[in-house]
């Protein structure tokens, strides 16, 4: 499989990773899931402290303890469970984060973790302490680099601006072209790598999307999604199906590193990395799957 590096860090990572939030809470299935991935030459898994209350770091954790230097583990922080309360509250505190990776790391089984990134975020949220304590872990040794999973532009040019980033997550796909306009000429400009979360937009773009087509997407109704999809796979059949023309969208930038689609079964997964493995999308090909989707605009900015 094809490698990237990773904004201007030294980590080399596959181009499709595995999002893991997907994997479910049955360990032999979800770490039979992980074994297929590392064999399929996926190099790059993405959890969250977050996922299942903290299960799906211990389910990887478990799954690579063996294969650590093959595996670029991410994962995510800023979201605080409270003994006794039901959900989270969002708490991007030095403090808070500082103790956090040591729950991480141990739910992990590994002693480092390559890439951790800001669950979330907000203008409001005490930035510079923030971007302090990454700093910190990093000098440390216990994270290698860092990063910021959110959708606010505003949020992402703070930390563009002020701190070491090599990265920032986004759901970036045919459906939801947001990151165009506002975050990869940025983040082009700066050495900062884009991850692609959701690009097969939660399976409507493949073949079977058409029956996922239940509720709207964005600002697309159901209709529109609908008649979108049969326009998609129109321009896409000759040569290669939807799902593959989905997957090399985001990769066609090249701000883009990695994408990471999920995969609730090792039949999925493989369907996926077949599918990444396509050809890359021709000019012509980018520009007529944008000649009929749209180019959305961020709402959320602070």
């Amino acid at each position: 499989m094809r490698k990237n590096r990773l904004g201007h860090s030294e980590l080399e990572v596959s181009e499709m990773g595995l999002g893991c939030m997907s994997l479910g809470t049955d360990e032999a299935k979800a770490i039979s899931i992980v074994h297929e991935a590392l064999e399929q030459g996926i190099n790059f898994l993405d959890t969250a402290d977050l996922y299942d209350a903290g299960r799906n770091e211990e389910i990887v954790g478990k799954a690579v303890r063996h294969r650590r230097k093959d595996v670029i583990l991410a994962t995510k922080v800023g979201n605080r469970r409270r003994p006794g309360q039901e959900g989270w509250t969002w708490d991007p505190s030095k403090s808070y984060i500082k103790a956090a990776v040591k729950d991480s790391l141990r739910r992990l089984q590994t002693d480092y973790i390559d890439l951790y990134q800001l669950h979330g975020g907000t203008i409001e949220d005490p930035i510079d302490e923030t971007i302090e304590a990454f700093e910190e872990l990093k000098q440390d040794g216990l994270i290698r680099y860092y990063g910021i999973s959110s959708i606010r532009p505003n949020v992402i040019r703070e930390y563009v601006n002020l701190s070491g980033i090599v990265s920032v997550m986004s759901p970036y796909s045919i459906l939801d072209r947001r990151p165009e306009e506002e975050l990869l000429p940025l983040l082009a400009e700066r050495g900062i790598s884009l991850i692609a979360r959701g690009p097969l937009a939660g399976g409507l773009l493949t073949e079977k999307g058409a029956g996922k087509a239940g509720k709207n997407y964005l600002d697309y109704s159901k209709e529109e999604l609908l008649e979108l999809l049969e326009r998609l796979k129109e321009q896409t059949g000759e040569s290669r199906t939807l799902t593959q023309a989905a997957l090399q969208y985001p990769l066609a930038d090249p701000t883009v590193a990695v994408i990471i689609p999920g995969a609730s079964s090792i039949e999925q997964l493989r369907q996926n990395v077949s599918a990444a493995a396509n050809t890359p999308l021709s000019l012509k090909e980018r520009e007529a799957i944008r000649g009929v989707s749209r180019a959305h605009s961020y709402t959320l900015h602070l």
